[in-house]
Protein backbone atom coordinates (compact mmCIF):
# COMPACT_ATOMS: atom_id res chain seq x y z
CA UNK A 1 0.00 0.00 0.00
CA UNK A 2 1.46 2.92 -1.19
CA UNK A 3 0.85 6.52 0.14
CA UNK A 4 -1.86 8.14 -1.28
CA UNK A 5 -2.43 11.78 -2.49
CA UNK A 6 -6.09 13.30 -2.54
CA UNK A 7 -7.44 16.58 -3.81
CA UNK A 8 -10.82 17.68 -2.23
CA UNK A 9 -12.99 20.53 -3.36
CA UNK A 10 -15.20 22.05 -0.85
CA UNK A 11 -16.81 24.71 -3.23
CA UNK A 12 -19.49 27.45 -3.46
CA UNK A 13 -22.25 25.39 -5.77
CA UNK A 14 -24.65 27.10 -7.88
CA UNK A 15 -28.14 26.23 -6.89
CA UNK A 16 -29.63 24.33 -9.67
CA UNK A 17 -26.97 25.43 -12.49
CA UNK A 18 -25.50 22.09 -13.60
CA UNK A 19 -23.68 23.94 -16.61
CA UNK A 20 -22.23 26.60 -13.91
CA UNK A 21 -20.94 24.11 -11.80
CA UNK A 22 -19.36 22.31 -14.11
CA UNK A 23 -17.09 25.22 -15.51
CA UNK A 24 -16.52 26.27 -11.48
CA UNK A 25 -14.67 23.19 -10.89
CA UNK A 26 -12.97 22.81 -14.12
CA UNK A 27 -11.94 26.54 -13.15
CA UNK A 28 -11.33 25.60 -9.60
CA UNK A 29 -9.40 22.26 -10.35
CA UNK A 30 -7.14 24.21 -13.13
CA UNK A 31 -5.41 25.56 -10.25
CA UNK A 32 -3.65 21.93 -9.11
CA UNK A 33 0.05 21.79 -9.66
CA UNK A 34 1.05 18.71 -8.49
CA UNK A 35 0.10 14.88 -9.41
CA UNK A 36 -2.60 13.79 -7.67
CA UNK A 37 -4.55 10.07 -7.10
CA UNK A 38 -7.91 10.89 -5.80
CA UNK A 39 -10.34 14.07 -6.30
CA UNK A 40 -12.86 14.41 -4.28
CA UNK A 41 -16.22 16.98 -4.98
CA UNK A 42 -19.26 17.48 -2.73
CA UNK A 43 -22.48 15.87 -2.45
CA UNK A 44 -24.94 17.17 -5.21
CA UNK A 45 -22.10 18.92 -6.91
CA UNK A 46 -23.62 19.87 -9.86
CA UNK A 47 -27.09 21.28 -8.39
CA UNK A 48 -26.55 21.91 -4.86
CA UNK A 49 -28.46 19.78 -2.40
CA UNK A 50 -32.24 19.95 -4.14
CA UNK A 51 -35.25 17.84 -3.99
CA UNK A 52 -35.83 18.71 -7.82
CA UNK A 53 -35.17 16.01 -9.46
CA UNK A 54 -37.81 15.66 -12.15
CA UNK A 55 -35.83 18.82 -13.82
CA UNK A 56 -32.22 17.93 -12.58
CA UNK A 57 -31.58 14.12 -12.85
CA UNK A 58 -29.67 12.90 -15.76
CA UNK A 59 -29.46 9.32 -16.81
CA UNK A 60 -25.58 7.25 -16.43
CA UNK A 61 -23.69 8.63 -19.41
CA UNK A 62 -25.44 12.09 -18.95
CA UNK A 63 -23.53 14.99 -18.93
CA UNK A 64 -22.07 15.15 -15.83
CA UNK A 65 -20.62 11.64 -15.68
CA UNK A 66 -18.92 12.55 -19.30
CA UNK A 67 -17.60 15.05 -17.30
CA UNK A 68 -15.80 13.04 -14.41
CA UNK A 69 -14.75 11.10 -17.58
CA UNK A 70 -13.06 14.21 -19.12
CA UNK A 71 -11.68 15.16 -15.36
CA UNK A 72 -10.37 12.04 -14.43
CA UNK A 73 -8.66 11.54 -17.80
CA UNK A 74 -6.94 14.69 -17.80
CA UNK A 75 -5.29 14.46 -14.29
CA UNK A 76 -4.76 10.70 -14.75
CA UNK A 77 -6.65 10.02 -11.28
CA UNK A 78 -10.07 8.87 -9.86
CA UNK A 79 -12.65 11.41 -9.40
CA UNK A 80 -15.85 11.48 -6.76
CA UNK A 81 -18.88 13.44 -5.72
CA UNK A 82 -22.66 12.30 -5.80
CA UNK A 83 -25.46 13.56 -8.39
CA UNK A 84 -28.78 12.93 -8.77
CA UNK A 85 -29.05 9.65 -11.32
CA UNK A 86 -32.30 8.37 -12.83
CA UNK A 87 -32.56 4.74 -13.82
CA UNK A 88 -35.19 2.67 -14.27
CA UNK A 89 -37.61 5.17 -13.88
CA UNK A 90 -36.05 5.99 -9.77
CA UNK A 91 -33.93 8.31 -8.74
CA UNK A 92 -30.81 8.02 -6.43
CA UNK A 93 -28.52 10.39 -5.09
CA UNK A 94 -25.81 8.78 -6.62
CA UNK A 95 -22.12 8.51 -5.88
CA UNK A 96 -19.70 8.14 -8.52
CA UNK A 97 -15.90 6.47 -8.61
CA UNK A 98 -14.63 7.49 -11.77
CA UNK A 99 -11.39 6.19 -13.26
CA UNK A 100 -9.09 7.76 -15.55
CA UNK A 101 -9.99 4.69 -18.44
CA UNK A 102 -13.85 5.68 -18.09
CA UNK A 103 -14.94 2.72 -15.94
CA UNK A 104 -16.50 3.33 -12.76
CA UNK A 105 -18.82 2.03 -9.20
CA UNK A 106 -21.45 3.72 -7.94
CA UNK A 107 -22.65 3.74 -4.42
CA UNK A 108 -26.20 5.19 -3.63
CA UNK A 109 -26.91 7.15 -0.86
CA UNK A 110 -27.98 4.77 2.30
CA UNK A 111 -29.68 6.97 4.78
CA UNK A 112 -32.40 9.64 3.22
CA UNK A 113 -32.44 12.46 4.96
CA UNK A 114 -36.27 12.84 5.87
CA UNK A 115 -36.71 16.02 7.75
CA UNK A 116 -35.68 17.60 4.27
CA UNK A 117 -37.89 15.26 2.67
CA UNK A 118 -35.00 13.71 0.74
CA UNK A 119 -37.04 10.11 1.22
CA UNK A 120 -40.06 11.23 -0.95
CA UNK A 121 -37.98 12.10 -4.28
CA UNK A 122 -35.11 9.32 -3.63
CA UNK A 123 -34.90 5.87 -3.70
CA UNK A 124 -31.95 4.64 -1.05
CA UNK A 125 -29.18 2.30 -1.57
CA UNK A 126 -28.67 -1.11 0.18
CA UNK A 127 -25.62 -2.05 -0.51
CA UNK A 128 -22.10 -0.33 0.92
CA UNK A 129 -19.78 0.35 -1.94
CA UNK A 130 -15.63 -0.89 -1.30
CA UNK A 131 -13.15 0.40 -4.04
CA UNK A 132 -9.81 0.04 -4.02
CA UNK A 133 -7.18 2.64 -4.89
CA UNK A 134 -3.12 1.95 -5.08
CA UNK A 135 -3.35 -0.51 -2.58
CA UNK A 136 -6.28 1.28 -0.72
CA UNK A 137 -9.30 -0.02 0.45
CA UNK A 138 -12.01 3.04 0.35
CA UNK A 139 -15.87 3.08 1.22
CA UNK A 140 -17.33 6.14 0.17
CA UNK A 141 -20.87 6.88 1.54
CA UNK A 142 -22.87 10.42 1.43
CA UNK A 143 -23.65 12.80 4.10
CA UNK A 144 -26.44 11.86 6.36
CA UNK A 145 -25.05 8.51 6.73
CA UNK A 146 -22.44 9.71 8.58
CA UNK A 147 -24.82 9.50 11.57
CA UNK A 148 -24.94 6.05 11.76
CA UNK A 149 -22.16 3.86 12.99
CA UNK A 150 -23.23 0.43 12.58
CA UNK A 151 -23.48 1.40 8.79
CA UNK A 152 -19.59 2.56 8.78
CA UNK A 153 -18.65 -0.34 11.39
CA UNK A 154 -15.38 -1.41 9.71
CA UNK A 155 -15.71 -4.98 10.10
CA UNK A 156 -13.20 -6.97 9.76
CA UNK A 157 -10.73 -4.01 8.25
CA UNK A 158 -12.75 -4.06 5.52
CA UNK A 159 -11.61 -0.39 4.76
CA UNK A 160 -8.99 1.72 5.17
CA UNK A 161 -9.77 5.24 4.69
CA UNK A 162 -13.43 6.05 4.81
CA UNK A 163 -14.87 9.37 2.32
CA UNK A 164 -18.08 11.43 3.34
CA UNK A 165 -18.97 13.80 0.63
CA UNK A 166 -21.76 15.80 2.09
CA UNK A 167 -24.04 19.08 2.15
CA UNK A 168 -23.83 19.56 5.91
CA UNK A 169 -25.37 22.84 6.72
CA UNK A 170 -23.50 25.19 9.49
CA UNK A 171 -26.01 24.87 11.78
CA UNK A 172 -25.03 21.40 12.20
CA UNK A 173 -21.28 21.95 11.85
CA UNK A 174 -20.49 20.76 15.73
CA UNK A 175 -22.12 17.27 14.86
CA UNK A 176 -19.89 17.31 11.35
CA UNK A 177 -16.73 17.90 13.60
CA UNK A 178 -17.72 15.34 16.55
CA UNK A 179 -18.46 12.61 14.12
CA UNK A 180 -15.70 12.41 11.66
CA UNK A 181 -12.99 12.07 14.69
CA UNK A 182 -15.17 9.35 16.29
CA UNK A 183 -15.35 7.66 12.82
CA UNK A 184 -12.05 7.37 12.38
CA UNK A 185 -10.61 6.53 15.87
CA UNK A 186 -13.63 3.79 16.47
CA UNK A 187 -12.97 2.63 12.73
CA UNK A 188 -9.19 2.76 13.15
CA UNK A 189 -9.09 4.53 9.59
CA UNK A 190 -8.59 7.55 7.72
CA UNK A 191 -11.68 9.44 7.29
CA UNK A 192 -11.93 12.00 4.85
CA UNK A 193 -15.79 15.18 4.83
CA UNK A 194 -15.93 17.01 1.89
CA UNK A 195 -18.64 19.89 2.16
CA UNK A 196 -19.55 22.85 0.35
CA UNK A 197 -19.89 26.44 1.31
CA UNK A 198 -22.26 29.36 0.96
CA UNK A 199 -25.68 29.90 0.90
CA UNK A 200 -28.00 27.28 -1.22
CA UNK A 201 -31.42 27.69 -2.50
CA UNK A 202 -33.23 27.49 0.12
CA UNK A 203 -31.00 29.88 2.41
CA UNK A 204 -29.36 27.36 4.41
CA UNK A 205 -25.94 27.95 4.86
CA UNK A 206 -23.13 25.96 5.10
CA UNK A 207 -19.51 26.54 5.87
CA UNK A 208 -17.51 23.36 4.88
CA UNK A 209 -15.41 22.82 7.61
CA UNK A 210 -13.75 19.55 5.16
CA UNK A 211 -11.25 18.01 6.74
CA UNK A 212 -9.39 14.62 7.16
CA UNK A 213 -8.79 12.83 10.33
CA UNK A 214 -6.09 10.08 11.23
CA UNK A 215 -6.70 6.96 12.66
CA UNK A 216 -5.68 8.15 15.94
CA UNK A 217 -8.09 11.49 15.72
CA UNK A 218 -4.95 13.92 15.02
CA UNK A 219 -5.79 16.42 12.20
CA UNK A 220 -4.34 16.24 8.58
CA UNK A 221 -6.90 18.95 6.67
CA UNK A 222 -9.43 21.50 8.11
CA UNK A 223 -10.87 24.20 6.27
CA UNK A 224 -13.58 26.54 7.35
CA UNK A 225 -16.11 28.67 5.05
CA UNK A 226 -13.95 29.76 2.24
CA UNK A 227 -13.50 27.83 -1.28
CA UNK A 228 -10.67 25.44 -1.59
CA UNK A 229 -9.01 23.05 -3.67
CA UNK A 230 -6.27 21.15 -1.20
CA UNK A 231 -3.71 18.40 -1.47
CA UNK A 232 -2.51 16.33 1.23
CA UNK A 233 -1.15 13.09 1.55
CA UNK A 234 -2.36 10.42 3.88
CA UNK A 235 0.58 7.73 5.13
CA UNK A 236 0.17 4.15 5.24
CA UNK A 237 2.88 3.30 7.93
CA UNK A 238 0.43 5.50 10.21
CA UNK A 239 -2.84 3.79 9.52
CA UNK A 240 -0.75 0.30 9.63
CA UNK A 241 1.01 1.62 12.71
CA UNK A 242 -2.19 2.24 14.63
CA UNK A 243 -3.78 -0.95 13.96
CA UNK A 244 -0.64 -3.22 15.04
CA UNK A 245 -0.03 -0.88 18.16
CA UNK A 246 -3.90 -1.22 19.03
CA UNK A 247 -5.28 -4.21 17.21
CA UNK A 248 -8.66 -3.68 18.67
CA UNK A 249 -10.67 -4.20 15.55
CA UNK A 250 -10.30 -7.81 16.18
CA UNK A 251 -12.38 -7.83 18.87
CA UNK A 252 -15.54 -5.93 17.20
CA UNK A 253 -18.75 -7.49 18.15
CA UNK A 254 -19.88 -9.55 15.14
CA UNK A 255 -23.81 -8.40 13.58
CA UNK A 256 -25.65 -8.48 11.12
CA UNK A 257 -27.66 -5.70 9.29
CA UNK A 258 -31.15 -6.56 7.97
CA UNK A 259 -33.29 -4.37 5.65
Amino acid sequence: MDNLKITVFQGYLFWENIDKNLQNITLRLSGIREKTDLIILPEMFNTGFTMNAATLAEPMGGKTIEWMHTTAKKFDCVITGSLIIVENGKCYNRLIWMRPDGSYEHYDKRHLFALGKEHETYTAGVKKLIVELNGWKICPVICYDLRFPVWLRNVDAEYDLLLIVANWPERRALHWRTLIPARAVENQSYVIGVNRVGHDGNEVYHSGDSTCIDPNGNVVYYKRDEEDVYTFTIIAYELEKARRTLPFLKDADKFEIKD
